[in-house]
């Protein structure tokens, strides 16, 4: 079932009721009612419906981008990870991330529910959702801040609790899993294509309780290393749940579900933001293909396998491979990821006439690389901005049982044969095995894993979710932070010359010295298209169009000095200064000021 124009309008007029009755501020001060009161809007089953729905906050293509500045990618863009790592960052330049506004909106409607005359089935599923509300909420304070002021009720302009201290992040978790639980115990199970229901609760929960237990368990500056199990357990329990009722299945075409206008009953998908012309649209998918902030990064390429299954570090040379050369027999996903040699641009736009084969866009700061999982590459801008997002993966769900199964110490070759190989059965690759053997480039990266198998999950998770906003979460609970020091780079090229790009045969670009001139007119290739001239030079030199390591020769370079990540204050953001002055009894964590 897909929502209708009724739908979304209903939940534009819930936006513009809940912001009369429950009037927001910026410090949880105001009253809690206005002229319209809360006695005139909680009585029906509508209104607390329509109040639920304003909760509503899930991305839209913003997934697309939001690995930007983690080790999947190289960004000219502003990002927070990237202010920690390459400024002197302090409470008072990092002044985001405290706002308090959605949980008073969510308060204020578990404190008036009861007022409804309606079932209690009816009523705990409507306070189920704003309960799951309430825990995403809370989660995201977590991950920032660790500790922070737990508030379930509705503070006015006289409360005491305006200038209580933060609490624990042991006491915040334990009341954000019980709100979790209660959602997943009573939320509804229908599934209606955009709506919260028991197995979107149980996603996220399954999702936040791997973090929790995995964040717990590599991050000793926390002391909660004994209590990691309990969340790893609680991950596993509702993933299994999900995989045995949840009537979940993979869609057989992985890169359609990243260019699809119509994602409604949608076999894999558990949560969609959906799109309905005239009315809502999931956001601009265009520039993440290229040529703004974000390019993808080599370090991503390097950790697809090889069709059959080896390690692509174990081929000779790999990183002198050419474009062309490091496509060739990978695990088909890479080239559902990136734009590949061969791959064709169906329009005309900046990087390409159109309806032919592309050829790579090399610029300064970017990689040479460029994502085409979810990038429309439809002309029609009808096709464009009706693109439905897939929030929620059922693929996650079998990621988080693997991984909390594996973390526990249980995995059995049952357990991958139902999770990790449907993954890599839908694209043809060979299962995982047991008794795999190490791939030293992984047991390099994530040093505190010895297990084999689990250093193999955390892969399958990096490319299976590649370009999905997962990564720097993954970094931050595996304390794998510092793989984001790594200076991210391109396509490698042995020198100056001509290059294949497209994988025909058929020179497509040359690599001149800054010395060199332009031949005017410009020299064509075999099938008559215009080669591609580009200067090279080291980083610095202005005159060039593009940055290799050797000058001449190697890697493009994209942006340099990518900084610093100090562990652990780097995994945790501060409260800013000026809530810090309202509240003198919040204190800073880890090292911020």
């Amino acid at each position: 079932m897909k929502y209708t124009k009724t739908y979304f309008k209903s939940m534009w007029l819930a936006m513009v009721m809940i912001t009369l009755v429950a009037c927001n501020d910026d410090f949880l001060e105001k009253l809690p009612e206005t002229e319209i009161g809360s006695e005139s809007f909680f009585n029906t089953e509508e209104d607390l419906s329509l109040y639920v729905n304003s909760m509503y906050n899930f991305p839209g293509t913003s997934i697309y981008y939001d690995d930007e500045g983690t080790d999947n990618t190289a960004t000219t863009g502003v990002r927070e990870i990237k202010l920690v790592m390459t400024t002197d960052a302090s409470s008072t330049t990092l002044s985001g991330g405290w706002d308090w506004d959605p949980l008073r909106n969510i308060n204020f409607f578990l404190e008036h529910a009861d007022n409804a005359d309606v079932t209690d089935e009816i009523r705990n599923h409507y306070i189920g959702i704003a309960r799951f509300f309430r825990a995403q909420f809370y989660m995201e304070k977590v991950k920032r801040y660790s500790n922070v002021p737990w508030h379930d009720h509705v503070l006015g302009t006289t409360s005491e609790d305006l200038y209580k201290a933060s609490d624990s992040r042991e006491t915040v978790v334990q009341h954000i899993f019980e709100d979790y639980q209660f959602a997943f115990d009573n939320v509804y199970t229908s599934k209606v294509d955009g709506a919260v229901n028991k197995w979107v609760v149980g996603t996220y929960l399954s999702r936040n309780a791997l973090y929790e237990g995995t964040f717990r368990k590599y991050h000793s500056e926390l002391g909660l290393e004994s209590s990691a199990n309990t969340y790893l357990q609680l991950a596993h329990d509702v993933a299994k749940e999900i995989i045995d009722n949840g009537g979940f299945s993979l869609h057989p075409d992985y890169h359609n579900l990243f260019e699809n206008v119509d994602l409604a009953g949608n076999s894999e998908v558990i949560l969609a933001n959906i799109s309905e012309t005239d009315i809502k649209n999931a956001g601009d998918t265009q520039t993440v293909f290229g040529g703004y902030e974000m390019s993808p990064a080599r370090d991503l390429i390097e950790d697809y396998l090889m069709i059959d299954g080896t390690y692509y570090s174990s081929q000779p040379n790999t990183d002198t491979m050419t474009f062309v050369e490091e496509f060739q027999n990978r695990d088909p996903r890479l080239s559902q990821t990136y734009a590949f040699p061969g791959w064709e641009l169906y329009y005309t736009s900046t990087y390409s006439p159109g309806n032919t084969l592309y050829v790579q866009e090399l610029k300064k700061n970017f990689t040479g690389y460029h994502q085409i999982k979810g990038f429309v590459n439809d002309p029609s801008n009808g096709v464009q901005t009706s693109i439905d997002v897939p929030v929620l993966r059922y693929v996650e769900v079998l990621l988080n049982f693997a991984e909390a199964k594996a973390e526990l110490g249980e995995l059995t070759q049952a357990d991958l044969d139902v999770s990790i190989n449907l993954l890599r059965q839908r694209v043809g690759m060979p299962d995982l095995t047991m008794d795999v053997a190490v791939d030293p480039t992984q047991a390099a990266k994530y040093p505190q894993v010895s297990n084999a198998v689990l250093l193999e999950i955390r892969r399958e998770r990096r490319v299976e979710m590649a370009f999905e906003g997962r990564r720097l979460d993954d970094l931050n609970r595996w304390a794998a932070g510092k793989l984001m020091e790594k200076e991210p780079v391109g396509m490698y090229f042995s020198g100056l010359g001509r290059y294949d790009l497209t994988g025909d045969g058929v020179d497509d670009i040359v690599l001149l010295d800054l010395v060199d001139a332009v031949p005017d007119p410009k020299e064509t290739n075999s099938l008559g298209a215009e080669l591609i001239y580009y200067k090279v030079a080291e980083v610095g030199n202005t005159s060039a169009n593009v940055y290799l390591t050797n000058g001449t020769s190697g890697h493009i370079i994209a942006t340099p000095e990518r900084g610093t990540f100090t562990e652990p204050k780097a995994y945790y953001r501060p409260i800013p200064a000026s809530e810090v002055q309202l509240n003198p009894s919040l204190e800073q964590v880890f090292g911020w000021e």
